[in-house]
């Protein structure tokens, strides 16, 4: 089968969306398929196939690329961002009457309101796919509030318009998208988790590197430390740890952005010097930290998967959370343990999951066993059942 990816994030940008696209290319090539990644690539350097020539942008780890539509022939486009790229294919894939399907990884409504580039994004995205905005539309883009949400719930009904199927890769997703879906399918398929690397001493190596003894109690966050990661709760929640555990450490590794207004309410809440703000790094390197870690702490209630659930969940890391619409796990429905999104509350959870080793061995295997029920194997044949019952597609003039 002949199947173009497209996707406005480029592989090497250390987040879920990446993660998930490289995850799914990988494994249809692997199984033989004929796949061409459309993605953001190097301005003037060498290229590979599929790439686009793009410019990083600034403050931000993304690159914007040139609206390049697909250059060859293919049987299914499989769309994963809704920038100038995800928007190029879509258009390119309705002109030849291809079916395309669109994964959903990204909550933009919430995020809109901390990231300006979104209301802009859609405004192009809209426009180019036919919604006659004007601007007074427009202008609502701009402006947070009920008005911005509309315009954004009418981007999505248009995109989901261009749209064979759907994929949501949490009930969550599903459930949220429902109103917008009209008569496109809603298929719930989440990214599976990669297969642990092989266990080269990390937990020793990096405690040592960030002056944590290899006794003390650690927690430890993945990704963004942005507003809409709920990082306050965290650090809150961290203070409500050390009263029990004094000698708890703190771990975010993934703190590009926000680091000042962290380390400020880390001070506010006595806890700074237990705390770590890690850049984040290159997904192969992430294991480690997994490894030296004793629970993975996530606040976040916007996320659309939670990709790094599962992933420590590989390593045999326990998580606690505050989402109640994620807690199912893939491959077996077992639920997470989950907390109310207070300080109490969550810093009880967290402190139980560093001291009870009944219930943290329980949380454990069964994470694991989530984890081997929903392999790659199963993910790919799932989709690639999606791409084979995919019903033809007349081509817009």
């Amino acid at each position: 089968m002949r199947i173009a990816h497209v996707s406005d994030s480029h592989l090497d940008n250390p987040e879920g969306v990446a993660t998930s696209v490289g995850t799914a290319v990988a494994l249809l090539r692997a199984a033989g398929h004929r796949v061409v990644l459309h993605c953001p690539g190097p301005l003037r350097r060498r290229r590979r196939p599929g790439e686009v020539p793009s410019l990083a942008v600034p403050t931000r780890p993304y690159r914007l690329a040139v609206p390049r539509s697909p250059d060859a022939p293919a049987d299914v486009v499989h769309v994963h961002t809704t920038g100038p790229l995800g928007v190029a294919g879509l258009r390119w894939a309705a002109a030849r009457g291809v079916p395309t399907v669109l994964t959903w990884h990204t909550d933009l409504v919430a995020y809109a309101a901390h990231y300006p580039e979104i209301p802009i994004g859609a405004a192009y995205a809209g426009l180019r796919l036919g919604l006659r905005w004007g601007a007074r539309d427009l202008w609502a883009l701009c402006r947070p509030g009920p008005d911005r949400q509309t315009r954004l719930a009418e981007l999505g009904r248009c995109l989901l318009a261009h749209t064979s199927v759907l994929i949501a890769p949490s009930v969550k997703t599903a459930t949220m998208m429902a109103a917008m879906a009209g008569r496109t399918p809603i298929v719930v398929l989440p990214t599976p988790a990669a297969a642990p690397r092989a266990d080269a001493d990390d937990r020793r190596r990096l405690r040592a590197r960030l002056g944590i003894p290899a006794d003390a109690p650690v927690l430890l966050a993945v990704g963004r430390a942005t507003p809409e990661k709920n990082p306050e709760l965290l650090l809150a929640a961290f203070a409500q740890v050390r009263r029990t555990l004094p000698a708890a450490h703190l771990v975010l590794l993934g703190a590009r952005r926000n680091r000042l207004a962290i380390r400020r309410v880390a001070h506010r809440y006595g806890v700074a010097g237990a705390v770590r703000l890690l850049r984040p790094v290159p997904h192969d390197r992430v294991g480690a930290h997994y490894r030296a870690a004793d629970v993975l702490a996530f606040t976040s209630t916007t996320d659309t998967q939670g990709l790094v659930l599962s992933e420590a969940e590989a390593y045999g890391l326990p998580v606690a959370m505050v989402d109640t619409a994620l807690v199912q796990r893939p491959g077996t429905g077992a639920a997470r343990p989950v907390a109310e999104p207070t300080a109490a509350a969550y810093g009880a959870l967290l402190t139980r999951l560093l001291t009870d080793s009944d219930l943290r061995a329980q949380v454990i295997r069964d994470g694991r066993a989530a984890v081997a029920a929903w392999s790659g194997e199963r993910y790919l044949a799932e989709l690639v059942r999606l791409y084979e019952a995919l019903p033809p597609v007349e081509a817009t003039p």
